[in-house]
């Protein structure tokens, strides 16, 4: 479900691709992938995903807000960490089905593991495939922050 005060409806490819119409295409399930990446550093910080409530409040408060498919509720990113990212460019692909949000990560970091990125191992090939550590170190102690 699409507010109409907020996002274009979905007409045909040339509006979707070509035009200025902001006209979001969200799943069955009502939700459109979030990618959220550093201003500065142009690191991925984390993915997470929104529905049209959240996406809205996004672009009023400045502030990514997504939506918790675990919790089933509208995530204010930061509200109980203190670790918000504040909006600084939100970019959509070329038929509207994703979006990545510019931001800069303000506190410790935005990983609920403690460490600044969602994205701290990466993917060694090899039979079987593998991870390695990219950041180890924690940015904060989640046990602390989330009250664990």
């Amino acid at each position: 479900m699409q507010d109409s005060n907020t996002f274009s409806e979905r007409k045909d490819k040339a509006q979707i691709e070509e035009s200025s119409d902001f006209a979001p295409k969200f799943d069955a399930d009502g939700l459109i992938p979030a990618m959220a990446i550093d201003a500065t550093t142009k690191e991925p910080l984390m993915l997470a995903y929104m529905n049209a409530e959240s996406l809205k409040l996004t672009l009023e408060v400045g502030e990514a807000v997504y939506w918790s498919r675990s919790r089933s509720e509208i995530w204010h990113k930061g509200k109980t960490s203190g670790h918000t990212q504040k909006i600084v460019e939100i970019r959509t692909d070329c038929d509207q089905d994703a979006i990545i949000l510019v931001v800069e990560q303000i506190g410790a970091g935005a990983c609920h593991t403690g460490r600044n990125s969602c994205f701290y191992r990466k993917v060694v090939p090899g039979s079987p495939a593998a991870l390695a550590f990219t950041q180890s170190d924690l940015s904060f102690d989640p046990n602390a922050v989330y009250k664990k």
